[in-house]
């Protein structure tokens, strides 16, 4: 055969491979790529519009039909090199995993089902947080699920919590975060959704305090936690919308005062603090519950507690019950803390002490009248 008619046969052999490579079908199994504004993403907590997580516990939940594998695609306000979020599957015990920007795969320890046969896909619940009291942002890009599996509405739980408070309710020091902390482990045991707003070193006033260039007076209502003021990429706070806490909060609990007391604000000064915060507190949720916490205090190794700022939480209920506000409740903590229930050199509940905390209030709100849920709504 000569040169030419080898070139000339190739090049047909060539070009019936191309058409035989157009015309064939594409089998490979393609993943399920969810955007990051899918309406069957249910987020919680406090997120920005990048979207980003702020404070602890903020996070997202997924429903999900035949789902065995899952991708988290994070941008680049992820914080670096790392943020440590919970994952929970149907609604087992939250475990911990490290992500970063850029591709995370998650594992589920869920098998795949290769019965094409099978009338009912098995359904699945994901609930992921950023765990972390700092260092906790989780910038969402999209969510990747395997062929197949399919993304389907999560109904949120009919209670739904609203802690707020400082470093005794954000689980500081703790290896598992929030996750491991007495509002979350409340919020579990009620089978509730449940947002915790609460910054370490914070007082309620508003005040630089360890930190903290605010307090939850004025930070409980912006999207951001006081993290905001160390980043480059997001310096600046921007107002909370109420109205994108869906289901809004059922009860309110609020644990504060230990960094207002270590800042030497007096008794009243705090009292017209709290009564003020309490009152913008009621221009949102005008019949929810409130509960104020007494400070359980700092126990010591003899068996003394240090306490701060005592009667004045007496004091904020009468007011409120004097201005016709009954749903506003005193839960006094008085001796739910001991030594033994802390670290020592930092006097921080431990992973015991948050358990206990947890148990006592869930007692007292039993007591007080409020139900668990009897299962999860979705």
């Amino acid at each position: 055969m000569g040169l030419s008619n080898l070139a000339t046969t190739t090049i047909v052999l060539c070009l019936a491979a191309a058409a035989a490579s157009l015309a064939a079908p594409d089998t490979k199994p393609r993943p399920v790529v969810i955007q990051n504004n899918d309406p069957h993403i249910y987020f919680h907590g406090r997120w920005d519009k990048s979207p980003g997580t702020w404070w602890a516990g903020s996070g997202f939940k997924l429903h999900a039909e035949n789902l065995h594998s899952l991708r988290l695609n994070l941008g680049p306000h992820t914080t670096t090199p790392s943020a440590s979020i919970g994952v929970s599957v149907d609604y087992q015990p939250f475990f911990q995993v490290n992500v970063s920007a850029g591709a995370n795969d998650i594992p589920l320890g869920l098998s795949e089902v290769n019965d094409t046969t099978q009338k009912h896909k098995p359904r699945t619940v994901v609930r992921i947080n950023a765990q972390g009291w700092q260092n906790n942002r989780v910038n969402l890009e999209t969510i990747q699920l395997n062929h197949g599996a399919k993304l389907l509405p999560y109904t949120p739980s009919k209670l739904s919590f609203h802690f707020i408070g400082d470093s005794l309710s954000a689980g500081q020091f703790l290896p598992q975060g929030v996750d491991q902390a007495w509002p979350f482990l409340t919020g579990e045991a009620f089978k509730a959704e449940h947002t915790v707003i609460a910054q370490p070193g914070a007082a309620l006033t508003d005040i630089v305090s360890y930190g903290n260039q605010h307090g939850l007076s004025y930070i409980f209502f912006r999207t951001e936690d006081d993290g905001y003021y160390y980043t480059a990429d997001h310096n600046y706070t921007t107002p909370w919308n109420f109205a994108r806490d869906v289901p809004a909060a059922t009860h309110l609990v609020i644990h504060i005062g230990a960094n207002d007391a270590s800042h030497n604000i007096i008794s009243d000064a705090f009292v017209k603090t709290y009564l003020t915060f309490v009152a913008r507190l009621r221009t949102i949720y005008h019949k929810q519950p409130i509960f104020v916490f007494t400070p359980w205090g700092w126990p010591n190794a003899d068996g003394t507690v240090g306490q701060y700022l005592q009667g004045s939480y007496q004091k904020i209920v009468n007011a409120r019950h004097a201005l016709g506000d009954r749903n506003v409740f005193l839960v006094d903590t008085t001796g739910w803390v001991t030594f033994a229930d802390v670290f020592p050199d930092n006097q921080h509940p431990n992973v015991p002490g948050h358990q206990k905390i947890a148990n006592l209030f869930e007692a007292w709100l039993k007591d007080w009248g409020l139900s668990p849920e009897t299962h999860w709504s979705t």
